[in-house]
């Protein structure tokens, strides 16, 4: 009995980092889904012992390097079960031919077993298929027969007939590439490429909720740039953007190793989430923050918005921090715990900044300031 099977959802995600912006999403139109009724139609339109689709790993390409292996993410035969999961070498392989050359394949013999097909339950495949998956020009997997029944001599119809089902992968993956990129676009701020506060609200309530669940700590940081007001005026209104955007890039490089969710607020006010950060650490991580806007040089090259060099220095900035352990004391729904952090964070700004700016200040407590460091 012929059986469709693919990866989870879960497991099936990481194949679809084809694009940076969508890193981190769920998988939408049930893929796997998608997936397993294409593989249906194949087999009852060309029907065979087994097939699968094989794609190779994004991250290699997104870091720059060479894919060595194909992954089967979805399957049918008797048991594909088995072949699902399984890495295939893209060297001496009958479907790592077709996608390193991305040219269809049809090759028949008395054994096969040497090229390697993807079901072990063959030992001994006759005919193999194989027609590249490619997206947006770029060849990124293989659909492959195993044990055609009643192919023909040259398998020409077969294989074109396998290169429309693979125009029909490729769609799929398309749709959630394209819908993933849609949402995470609506969920960034244009200039910075931070989150924007619409999605900013959102993703705290989440956090606040997995916190609690786990029985963990959450810090919001609210930073505001002092006298930003003075660049604009001084340098004009590219240079301030300028100026915003590479202090965006600081703070998602401050935080990058972190489940942080940075995000501009507004103008030049940004809100850092911070789960698993008690009040001293996030204090800590504030003065590493607020030092390095200082030592920071910025529009020291040409950018995309200040095209003439101005090397910027001495922008400092307020930040207030407020927790959830520290600073909700009492059971509240979520969504007033929300709202209470990020009014006691953006409260403890402005304490710092009325009381000298470059400061850190915890909500309800005296400001902070370490001694800054020489200014070169």
């Amino acid at each position: 009995m012929f059986k469709i099977h693919s990866l989870s959802a879960l497991e099936l995600d990481r194949f679809l980092a084809r694009r940076r912006a969508g890193i981190g999403l769920p998988v939408e139109f049930h893929l796997a889904d998608n997936l397993s009724h294409i593989l249906c139609r194949i087999h009852q339109l060309l029907p065979s012992k087994s097939s699968a689709i094989l794609l190779d790993n994004p991250a290699a390409k997104l870091d720059g390097e060479a894919n060595h292996e194909l992954t089967v993410i979805a399957a049918g035969g008797e048991d594909p079960t088995c072949a699902v999961g399984r890495r295939l070498s893209v060297d001496g392989s009958f479907a790592g031919e077709a996608y390193r050359s991305g040219a269809s394949r049809h090759a028949a013999g008395e054994d096969l077993s040497g090229l390697a097909s993807v079901d072990p339950t063959i030992t001994a495949p006759r005919n193999l298929l194989a027609v590249p998956i490619r997206i947006e020009k770029e060849i990124c997997g293989v659909v492959e027969l195993v044990d055609r029944a009643g192919v023909d001599s040259h398998g020409i119809h077969d294989l074109r007939l396998l290169e429309i089902f693979a125009e029909n992968i490729s769609l799929s993956i398309q749709s959630v590439l394209d819908n993933r990129q849609a949402q995470q676009i609506a969920k960034r701020d244009n200039l910075t490429g931070l989150f924007n506060d619409r999605y900013l609200h959102i993703a705290l309530t989440r956090a606040i909720e997995r916190c609690m669940k786990n029985s963990e700590d959450l810090a919001v940081l609210f930073l505001d740039l002092d006298f930003f007001k003075r660049v604009n005026d001084t340098h004009g209104h590219l240079a301030g953007s300028q100026v915003l955007r590479e202090v965006g890039m600081l703070l998602a490089q401050q935080l990058e190793s972190t489940e942080s969710i940075p995000a501009r607020y507004g103008g030049d006010e940004f809100v850092l989430v911070v789960p698993g950060l008690d009040i001293d650490t996030a204090t800590d991580l504030a003065e590493e923050i607020r030092t390095r806007v200082l030592l920071t040089h910025y529009c020291t090259e040409p950018g995309d918005l200040q095209t003439e060099t101005l090397d910027l220095s001495g922008q400092t900035c307020s930040i207030g921090v407020a927790t959830l352990r520290c600073h909700i004391t009492e059971d509240l729904p979520v969504e007033r715990m929300k709202s209470t952090l990020l009014r006691l964070a953006d409260s403890a700004m402005y304490v710092a900044k009325e009381t000298g700016r470059n400061r850190t200040a915890v909500a309800g407590s005296p400001v902070q300031r370490r001694r800054s460091p020489p200014r070169h």
